[in-house]
């Protein structure tokens, strides 16, 4: 076969084009007056940052305040999104991670909020208390 042809069907054969793929006659950019007609595309595969997937805050909500199971579910979730992050699947990871997220807010305004009410509540009892006493039963 002749190096000038090739192949591209079973039985047919057709010669061979040397086709520039710039013209470097033009120096404007594309689009410019003076410039190229057709628009150039460059297509960049930016890797994306695999989805966090909240596994500590899922721990720590578990151990440490575990109400309405929020913290054992969010842990789950978790889980599920960091093996669904390891076999590749970004998508299935980013929503049991943005599931295992919700949670995790969810169950921590929920300590934060029983916390507060333990402690701020009893206090302000606490002095509630002492000030009726103060007015009751002091010596005047």
């Amino acid at each position: 076969m002749d190096p000038g042809y090739s192949s591209y069907a079973a039985y047919t054969v057709y010669p061979v084009e040397t086709v520039p793929l710039q013209d470097r006659r033009h120096e404007a950019s594309p689009g410019q007056p003076g410039g190229p007609t057709g628009g150039q595309y460059t297509v960049v595969n930016v890797p994306t940052e695999p989805p966090t997937d909240y596994l500590v805050w899922s721990l720590c909500n578990f151990i440490y305040g575990n109400i309405f199971c929020l913290g054992l579910v969010a842990l789950i979730y978790s889980v599920r999104a960091r093996d669904r992050k390891v076999v590749g699947d970004q998508d299935g990871a980013r929503r049991h991670a943005s599931t295992a997220r919700a949670l995790n807010i969810t169950a921590t305004v929920l300590i934060s909020l029983l916390v507060f009410l333990c402690i701020v509540v009893p206090l302000a009892l606490i002095a509630e208390t002492a000030r009726y006493h103060y007015r009751h039963y002091s010596y005047n």
